[in-house]
């Protein structure tokens, strides 16, 4: 019987592993998102892994050979709970297909702050920082108040720059 299983991948390796395990006929399934990604201490939007380290794997735990699956490069591991491999629900991996847009990225819903809640900047010169949300601006920028020598100051940021204390 065919079921998804996941797979731990070596870090950073998810699509090198994704390519070696297809290559060796096996049908797997890597979830992507749009995200931030830090280079040369900038943050740029990229598309990521939506579970970074872990890559789903549709095996036949009768008929499949899983031998060679550890020794697949990029894999570190077959995620087990015991001596079981970790079974994924079949409608969990659907859902997650679902939500693919027509480029086969995960649309992710935006965050949602609220007024008054403390957030922490994750980009930029105040980056560490926390700052109180004070309201959604356009579709993706927010504004924040930064308390400077005892005073606040209005930020407007990318709502992908902070994330919730």
């Amino acid at each position: 019987m065919q079921a998804w299983y996941l797979i731990y991948t070596k870090p950073k390796q998810e699509d090198i592993a994704k390519l070696n395990l297809e290559q060796q006929g096996y049908e797997t399934y890597l979830p992507k998102v749009m995200g931030l990604k830090r280079k040369q201490g900038r943050s740029i939007k990229s598309i990521l892994p939506m579970f970074p380290r872990y890559l789903f794997i549709h095996l036949d735990n009768q008929t499949d050979d899983w031998g060679p699956i550890r020794s697949t490069i990029g894999v570190a591991n077959l995620v087990k709970f015991g001596m079981e491999a970790a079974r994924v629900p079949e409608k969990l991996v659907n859902t997650i297909r679902e939500r693919e847009n027509t480029e086969g990225i995960i649309d992710l819903p935006d965050k949602q702050f609220k007024q008054g809640q403390i957030v922490r900047i994750m980009t930029g010169p105040f980056e560490g920082y926390e700052a109180v949300f004070s309201d959604k601006q356009a579709k993706n920028r927010v504004l924040v108040l930064l308390k400077i020598a005892e005073n606040f100051v209005n930020l407007k940021l990318d709502q992908h720059e902070i994330e919730p204390v």
